[in-house]
Order: structure tokens, then C-alpha cells, then sequence
């Protein structure tokens, strides 16, 4: 069983879900008394979450490369970065080690193209709804072509995950509010719905879809159990 080593942190609540995600895959593929060979490098989401916002996407990508070299040096086989909208910084953090970096956006396109499917509704913060380094991967690399909603319900969106779901609220009318952006990516042609930030999955479900859901960060931690068994 291989190591994996996994940048957390953002949010804990996120990395939460990771955790049991990654020790159950394994669990139920290895054994039941087994768990995962895994090391957290937990970040202080205060701290990134202002680079953010002042838009200071270098020196973020230094901190999370850092915090890369700190669990290889642990003895990390493989990097996991448990956020969908810090991949925007994931070149920094490739760059600098040469242990495998699992993208969460190869994972996502990889189950979509598997499903048969090459148009989806996108659901995230804003930095992954409206720039290019994740929608643009998607479709470069897995032919998927993504739909975001419209703007008033983007900000709704973002707002949602930053002000309640990062810090552990999960609100019924929150949960309309994505409904919403839901059945209007369906409406525009979307026949799935990407979770794309970690957060989201804590509170929309299958049931609040007619179109099947992708939610990133299941996938990513199983992306991640198969790298490690695969060792």
C-alpha cells in the first residue's frame, strides 16, 4: 500500500470527508481492519483564503508547495490536494516535487467520460466557475465541456460555500439555491452536474438532481485509494 500524502485544510470540514472516504475505500477493498498509509499537511484556511481574495495567487501557490515538500519529506508517495479552486496553483506544486500530483479535475472528467456524458453543469466558487484553469482542463483533456450558472446565482454559489458550508452550516434555503442553479444547468443542456468544490457535497444530494451528480471529492479520494493499492 502506497502513501498518500494530502494538503487539507481547506476547508477542515472538507478534509473531514476526505478522510473517511479514503480509510472506507480502503477498508472495503483491503479488508475490514484495514485503513489508509495516510499524512495530512493541514493548512490554516484564514490564511488562504486571504491570498484569495487580495488575488496574491503566488505567494498561495508557495505555501501549498511548501506544504507538498513537507509530506514528501514524510514519506508521501503522491500528492493530493483536497480543493478544487486551489488547483488553480497545482503547475506550482508539480513543478516543485516529482511525486504524482492527482488532479481532481482528471478524476472528475475521467468518471463524466466514463458515463458517457460530455456536457455538464458546473457548480463551485467563483474562481472555478468563471476562470479557465479548471474548465479549460476539462475540456483539453476529457472533451467535457462545462456550464456555470448565471451570475446573480454564481455569487449565491460562492457565497454559500464560503459563509456556511466551509464553516459547517448547511441551510434548507441554501439547498434551494443550488436546486436552482441545478435545474437551470439542466435546462441549458447539461445531462450531469459537477460538485466542483469539496464543500458542496455537505449539502446537495442525488435527490436534489435529475441528472446524475459528480461529486469531486468522492472522486478524488478514490482516485486516490486506487494510486495507493495500486503500490
Amino acid at each position: 500500500m502506497r502513501r498518500i500524502g494530502l494538503i487539507g485544510g481547506m476547508s477542515w470540514e472538507s478534509t473531514t470527508t476526505y478522510y473517511q472516504l479514503i480509510n472506507r475505500g480502503i477498508r472495503d477493498r483491503a479488508g475490514p481492519l484495514s485503513s489508509a498509509r495516510l499524512l495530512i499537511d493541514s493548512l490554516d484556511f484564514a490564511d488562504i483564503e486571504a491570498l484569495q481574495r487580495k488575488g496574491d495567487w503566488e505567494s498561495a501557490g508557495v505555501a501549498l508547495t511548501e506544504s507538498a515538500l513537507r509530506l514528501r519529506a514524510g514519506g508521501a508517495e503522491c500528492i493530493l490536494l483536497a480543493t478544487n479552486t486551489m488547483h488553480k496553483v497545482a503547475d506550482a506544486i508539480i513543478q516543485a516535487t516529482p511525486l504524482p500530483f492527482l488532479h481532481i479535475a482528471d478524476a472528475t472528467g475521467a468518471a463524466i467520460r466514463a458515463a458517457g456524458m460530455n456536457t455538464v453543469a458546473l457548480l463551485g466558487t467563483a474562481f472555478t466557475m468563471e476562470e479557465d484553469f479548471y474548465r479549460a482542463r476539462l475540456y483539453d483533456r476529457h472533451g467535457v465541456r462545462c456550464i456555470v450558472p448565471s451570475a446573480g446565482l454564481r455569487r449565491d454559489v460562492h457565497r454559500i460555500i464560503y459563509e456556511e458550508l466551509c464553516v459547517g452550516i448547511v441551510n434548507d434555503d441554501s439547498r434551494r439555491i443550488y436546486r436552482e442553479a441545478i435545474a437551470e444547468g439542466i435546462a441549458a443542456g447539461a445531462s450531469g452536474v459537477i460538485l466542483g468544490c469539496t464543500e458542496i457535497g455537505l449539502l446537495v444530494s442525488q435527490d436534489d438532481s435529475a441528472v446524475p451528480l459528480f461529486d469531486t471529492t468522492a472522486l478524488h479520494a478514490a482516485a486516490a485509494v486506487d494510486f495507493s493499492l495500486a503500490g
